[in-house]
């Protein structure tokens, strides 16, 4: 054997070393991408009906929001057909309404002079002439 043959097979044997002590990192290496994995297939699992879940309340909460928007627009109708009822009836009823009640109070002012005058003697009338 040759210095050729013996550095050949040192070689051989410090490159079979290096390979058995890399060979257990890999052999943790590969656990390790089978265990990253299984934890996706089973946040996928997972997810897919939470997901569902999401979506059946985002459903739910977009009909009540469509029953929210009509009780709210009714409540707009109502308001405004009060609003027109209201101002209907004032026109209707309020105005004769205050033609009365201003022809009762002529008609008090009137008599309440008409009262004060006679109850006033001209002797008082002329005595609270001088004293002012």
């Amino acid at each position: 054997m040759g210095v050729g043959e013996i550095a050949g097979l040192i070689a051989a044997i410090v490159f079979a070393v290096l390979a058995g002590f890399l060979i257990y990192p890999l052999i943790r290496l590969g656990k390790l991408f089978d265990q990253i994995a299984e934890t996706v297939k089973q946040t996928g699992d997972h997810a897919i009906p939470a997901l569902d879940e999401g979506v059946t309340t985002v459903k739910q909460v977009n009909k009540s929001l469509a029953d929210v928007n009509d009780i709210s627009s009714a409540a707009s109708t109502t308001a405004n057909n009060i609003g027109a009822l209201t101002n209907l009836y004032g026109s209707f009823l309020g105005k004769p309404v205050i033609k009365i009640a201003s022809v009762f109070y002529a008609v008090k002012q009137t008599a309440r002079s008409f009262m004060d005058s006679k109850n006033s003697t001209p002797a008082t009338d002329a005595a609270e002439t001088k004293e002012a």
